[in-house]
């Protein structure tokens, strides 16, 4: 089997990086990054561990079914089946996911509307979006405790080496084709949604007639 030391510690580094910024509250979250492609096997999160904490039982190495590979005691993280379908369903190599409380909240606010539009917004260039009139899409699903059902509901918005779902009152799940480019979808989707919560807090409506936010 090909090591995967090198996954390992990019893996660990990015934990570290979100962990300072708390986005790991109550053992929240998890994180996955790809080992190979064929067979599919990648790294994931071990459940119900603090990710402040760093161990070497952060991780647990996982076919395209999210079955460990080798004897452990470990579990998953909840959500592996949507790790799963991303790394099988396209050649991304990391995936994130977090729970704070802006994507929450954004989340809540535009659920009913399923997606929330972003356009003149500097940040949206992290998804090469560089036209004038450019719009970034972020879908939102309704959050199925169960979590196949989630899965499934989360699948069909897999259309490319990145991508970006909300799940409503639940968190934010990224991809992209490396761990490097993953991380950095992440934190311009939670800068839009910080952004987006600041200028509603400056209006006395939902709706904004001018400004980078499509409502």
């Amino acid at each position: 089997m090909k090591s995967y030391q090198s996954e390992w510690e990019e893996l660990a580094d990015i934990k570290r990086e979100l962990a300072d910024r708390d986005w790991f509250m109550g053992t929240s979250g998890n994180l996955a990054i790809r080992v190979g492609s064929t067979p599919v096997s990648f790294l994931v999160t071990a459940s119900g561990k603090d990710k402040r904490k760093h161990t070497k039982e952060d991780f647990l190495l996982v076919n395209a079914h999210g079955e460990a590979m080798e004897e452990t005691q470990l579990r998953p993280s909840a959500e592996t089946l949507l790790h799963c379908h991303i790394f099988n369903g396209s050649s991304a190599g990391c995936s994130l996911h977090v729970h704070t409380v802006a994507n929450n909240v954004i989340s809540e606010l535009y659920g009913d509307e399923g997606v929330i539009t972003f356009r003149n917004q500097e940040l949206i260039k992290a998804w090469d979006k560089w036209g004038e009139h450019d719009s970034l899409f972020i879908p939102i699903i309704h959050n199925h405790a169960h979590i196949p059902t989630l899965a499934d509901s989360f699948h069909p918005y897999i259309q490319g080496e990145k991508g970006a779902v909300l799940i409503r009152n639940h968190g934010i799940t990224v991809w992209g084709r490396t761990a490097f480019e993953a991380k950095k979808l992440l934190e311009a989707c939670e800068f839009l949604f910080q952004y987006q919560l600041t200028l509603l807090s400056l209006t006395t409506t939902k709706s904004i007639p001018k400004g980078g936010v499509k409502l």
